[in-house]
């Protein structure tokens, strides 16, 4: 479940961490570990699929 910050922006996990991670390397596993912000091209699509 997407969160907010405390500027309105909202922070997502990456895609492509739950399975099959044998052939990905330690160092790929580890950036899609950490948590990133929705661009601000996608923002208002996400923001209307969230009040939903």
């Amino acid at each position: 479940m997407p969160t907010f910050t405390g500027t309105g922006k909202i922070k997502r996990r990456h895609a492509y961490k739950s399975h099959i991670l044998t052939k990905k390397s330690k160092k790929r596993k580890r950036n899609l570990g950490k948590i990133s912000i929705v661009d601000k091209a996608n923002m208002p699509i996400v923001r209307q699929l969230l009040v939903k």
